[in-house]
């Protein structure tokens, strides 16, 4: 496989798929010691079963697993740690984690409870996960899905979760995009698997997946995340961090260059819409530097009030973010909006708990 090329697979039984297009991608070809320490990274961004549209199949990480034992790799391990408000071992255990862990006798590490690190990612210091610093070999397997902050989130965003939770607000309150490229420069991802299985388009939480039954194989993360832009009608200027991820030289970002290959037909993929439902959504909010796990559980709960027919009759904007700490206001959602005059604690609090907060402000306005 060359680093210009996207391969891809159609398919329900997800585990020999992934098997199959490891073997067509020729990964043992860049492995080049059995013995070498190799990290397989999904996205397990919160507890919720993969059908929901948020995180990685373990069908999917199986067939690597699978295929990485076959060939006479046995030092293997898997990590990851969830989004702040989140606890990463609820998410191994609803997705199923713990069970791919004790049948392959492979172990999975907990990044929230590492230990960790700075290092300088291309002229920016950032903190890292002290695990990342043994691996010989990444094998990053994100979920193609969107995003309500980035729009979308594949390969170069995945590496967040090899951050302690930390950084991961530091990411927040100096802005998403700069920090998220520059860890591609801090953290080398190897191989690409994309589980574009049934991601959510619109909310990195999921709940609104759409199945398309389909997997990649990749090696330039850039590359890879500027065609997903391209597939869900975003031009590369939509998303700044992959500009800035090739900028700092960690790959191509013009989709244009990729080459795609295809290792089967499609009995029929489904229609990608051009319209986003976080466009519509987002004119509601004021959000300052907010955590992704805060502003991912509002989204979806104004999608429901909007779908109710309530949303139109919301009389104010929604204060959201690190940004409000210390200001006051008419509303807010998160313990940093605590000075409002109507504010929801948490942090985050959940997305029904959004929803019944904003439900109720609104019914008292509107009766």
């Amino acid at each position: 496989m060359k680093n210009n090329e996207i391969l891809m697979i159609h398919g329900i039984e997800y585990k020999e798929m992934t098997k199959e297009i490891l073997e067509d991608s020729d990964l043992m070809e860049r492995i080049k010691e059995k013995d070498w320490l190799i990290a397989i990274k999904p996205n397990l961004v919160s507890p919720s079963d993969a059908s929901y549209g948020a995180t990685t199949h373990t069908e999917v990480v199986a067939g690597i697993i699978e295929y990485l034992q076959e060939h006479g790799c046995t030092n293997i391990v898997m990590m990851e740690g969830s989004w702040v408000g989140d606890k990463t071992g609820d998410a191994v255990e609803v997705c199923g984690y713990d069970r791919l862990s004790k049948e392959y006798e492979v172990p999975f590490i907990d990044t929230q409870k590492q230990k960790y690190h700075s290092c300088d990612c291309g002229g920016m210091e950032l903190q890292i996960c002290d695990c990342v610093k043994d691996v010989d070999f990444l094998i990053n397997v994100p979920v193609l899905k969107g995003h309500c902050q980035t729009k979308i989130t594949c390969a170069l965003k995945n590496m967040k979760g090899l951050i302690p939770n930390k950084e991961k607000r530091h990411f927040h309150t100096i802005g998403l995009h700069r920090p998220i490229a520059h860890l591609g420069v801090g953290i080398r991802q190897d191989f690409i698997v994309v589980d574009n299985i049934c991601g959510d388009l619109d909310f990195e939480d999921g709940g609104n997946p759409v199945q398309m039954d389909r997997i990649w194989t990749a090696v330039d993360p850039v590359l890879c995340d500027a065609y997903v832009c391209n597939m869900l009608h975003y031009k590369k200027e939509d998303v700044p961090y992959i500009g800035m991820a090739e900028e700092l030289g960690v790959g191509c970002g013009d989709w244009k260059q990729a080459v795609i290959r295809k290792c089967n037909e499609a009995p029929g993929e489904a229609v990608i819409s051009k319209e986003r439902k976080i466009v519509e959504l987002k004119d509601a909010v004021e959000e300052v530097e907010s955590c992704s796990a805060c502003y991912g559980y509002l989204i979806p709960a104004l999608d429901k009030l909007n779908q109710e027919g309530l949303l139109s009759s919301l009389d104010t904007k929604i204060s959201i973010g690190q940004g409000y700490r210390g200001k006051s206001g008419t509303l807010g959602i998160g313990s940093c909006t605590k000075g409002f005059q109507n504010h929801l604690d948490g942090c985050p609090p959940t997305e029904d708990q959004i929803y019944a907060f904003l439900k109720n402000y609104i019914n008292e306005k509107i009766s």
